[in-house]
């Protein structure tokens, strides 16, 4: 009975299947890893967004020039860490013994977790949803508008 108000999958030659839930189109995408990691888009009941679409397939492309911006976000957001880190003799799992110099030294301590590409104030937004080993209580997003740097809120939840 349900079958019928729900949304046939949608095939996208480079993103592979999609399917609808929760409001969003989800499937996976290509981390630089090669590892997948859950993507979500935003869009109708009939099929995804067209413009939220072109920007999922353009963020392995994108990330080259997000990666430098994306870092410094990370670690501005470590060095209030790293201070406590100093003050403690012994660091929590997953932190460095030794605090961070560069904020080039800051990718082996997070994990890309989901990528999301949906509207945030009418913008249609890229998030990249990261885990970091410094603060194990909230994931963190880093968020663009195309190729402009929005925000890397402290705290979001993967959608």
């Amino acid at each position: 009975m349900f079958g019928l108000f729900k949304s046939p999958p949608f095939d996208d030659a480079q993103l592979g299947e999609l399917q609808r839930s929760g409001g969003l189109w989800r499937g996976s995408i290509g981390a630089l890893d090669g590892t997948r990691v859950p993507l979500a888009i935003s869009g109708s009941r009939k099929e995804p967004d067209a413009q939220a679409l072109r920007a999922a397939r353009e963020v392995a492309g994108r990330f080259a020039g997000w990666r430098p911006i994306i870092e410094k976000a990370l670690f501005d957001h470590y060095q209030p860490y790293a201070e406590a880190l100093a003050d403690d003799d012994s660091p929590a799992d997953g932190c460095p013994a030794t605090p961070l110099a560069r904020a080039s030294e800051v990718w082996p301590l997070v994990t890309l977790v989901y990528v999301a590409v949906t509207p945030l104030d009418d913008a249609l937004t890229t998030e990249l949803g990261y885990m970091t080993s410094w603060d194990e209580e909230h994931t963190l997003g880093a968020r663009f508008q195309g190729d402009r740097f929005i925000e890397l809120c402290g705290s979001v939840l993967p959608p």
